[in-house]
């Protein structure tokens, strides 16, 4: 795709000068037509506004028709920023298209066509006008369901969702390969930070494997347009976080660990606003609960909670979160889930091994089957080539001497010390901290070895 003129504003190709007459001459207009044009063209903001107010589905129909019968460039990008013009002014205006006088005609197949056939002004105009068109368009809640679907078989309906399909994959098309290097992307966002309000539009998106182009594009920013545009692709992954399918999607990405990255480094409300809505969406959703525990996002809430917020939403969702993330570490601490991790071999550090409430609560559970997780313990410490496995191992077993009464003799008679021994000399810092913990809870007996600290 061509990115000529791709610098062009509105108000440089409204400076143009159009020869109305040339084209009612060659048939290309009607009489009225231009009549509607000359009296439009060049007037000052307030006569125009007049106009429209009195006359405005008149006016959309010589643009939609101009677009559609003119094909010179120089003329279909003054009739674009006309539109803009006019739109930007006053989006409501975008209701005119759906007035029932232009009902027998196709007034989004031009803006449609020139997304693909366009230079960047042309292409980034039309992908304006027709998501205005498609937001503005009426009773937009009998037209899809909660779920997306349609639910008529009208014929408006029928090209709105073409309209809806056809801007997608432009959008999708902008973010794989951008026809602008700089504009591309932050103008495609944008639309989609407004279209994805849509169900319909949020099935088409994850049809298309649109998610997997926005999850890149969540990483903290520093200049005021790149937070820009990092606040508009949270704004879609907010929106995305409210349709089950995409919700599959993001579960397998790297979409948590960037959200959490994101809203540790940012200082602007707004974009700290739409992460936190969006991780409490996903909290009960999957394995998301689980993920947040792991990476720690109770403390970042309870960091945030310190910071003054003005904004009440924010308030809201960051208590929710941290309500929704206690619950889920105290389901996470269960004997059972500890079991299962253990009897998998690899261990890591998840909130349940340095939480004493768990010990307190689950140390008898460890006497189960003649001591079988201990035995297991003992198997991973002989066995397991893992520094983080062996660490975690070696703290277990000195939170097991500490808090059972008979924890020392327990291990002792399990041979663990020889074991741990071995481990003092491993190359790993971690490994030889927790072995050497270990050892010391061993040697010194409960009374002394509740002075140690992990």
């Amino acid at each position: 795709m061509t990115i000529e003129n791709a610098e062009l504003t509105t108000e440089q190709v409204l400076r143009r000068d159009i020869p109305w007459d040339t084209y009612m001459t060659t048939k290309l207009i009607r009489g009225t037509d231009l009549q509607l044009l000359r009296r439009y063209d060049k007037m000052a903001e307030s006569y125009k506004s007049q106009l429209l107010d009195n006359d405005g589905p008149a006016y959309i129909h010589v643009f939609v028709t101009t677009l559609r019968d003119v094909f010179k460039e120089e003329t279909v990008e003054y009739v674009l920023a006309l539109i803009d013009e006019m739109l930007t002014a006053n989006p409501r205006r975008a209701r005119l298209f759906h007035d029932s006088s232009l009902s027998n005609e196709d007034t989004y197949e031009p803006f449609l066509r020139f997304l693909w056939k366009g230079n960047w002004f042309i292409q980034e105009k039309s992908c304006k006008i027709l998501s205005l068109i498609a937001s503005a368009r009426p009773n937009v809640q009998n037209v899809v369901d909660a779920n997306g679907d349609a639910s008529s078989s009208k014929r408006t309906l029928t090209t709105m969702e073409n309209v809806l399909n056809g801007l997608v994959d432009w959008l999708c098309a902008q973010l794989r390969k951008p026809s602008h290097p700089s504009c591309s992307i932050p103008s495609a966002i944008n639309c989609l930070a407004t279209l994805l309000k849509e169900p319909v539009v949020r099935r088409s998106f994850v049809q298309a494997d649109g998610v997997k182009l926005l999850v890149p594009l969540i990483s903290p920013a520093s200049t005021q347009q790149s937070i820009q545009l990092l606040y508009e692709t949270c704004l879609c992954i907010w929106l995305l976080s409210y349709y089950e399918p995409a919700i599959e999607y993001l579960a397998t990405s790297r979409a948590l660990p960037r959200l959490i990255e994101v809203v540790k480094g940012s200082t602007k409300e707004k974009v700290v606003r739409v992460v936190i809505l969006t991780l409490r969406n996903l909290l009960a959703r999957g394995s998301f609960g689980a993920q947040m525990v792991d990476l720690d996002v109770l403390q970042i809430v309870q960091s945030l909670k310190a910071q003054a917020w003005s904004d009440e939403d924010l308030l809201d969702a960051l208590n929710q979160l941290e309500g929704g993330l206690k619950a889920n570490i105290k389901k996470l601490s269960s004997y059972d889930k500890y079991k299962q991790e253990v009897l998998l071999g690899s261990l890591d550090w998840s909130p349940m091994h340095k939480d004493p409430l768990f010990w307190k609560e689950n140390i008898t559970c460890f006497e189960e089957n003649g001591f079988q997780i201990l035995r297991v313990l003992m198997t991973i410490l002989d066995t397991s080539n893992d520094a983080r496995t062996l660490a975690v191992a070696c703290y277990d077993l000195s939170q097991f001497i500490q808090c059972h009464p008979a924890g020392r003799v327990i291990v002792a008679d399990l041979k663990a010390k020889e074991r741990v021994m071995k481990l003092l000399n491993h190359g790993t810092a971690e490994v030889t901290k927790n072995a050497l913990l270990c050892i010391q809870r061993l040697f010194l007996g409960a009374k002394y070895a509740s002075f140690l600290q992990a």
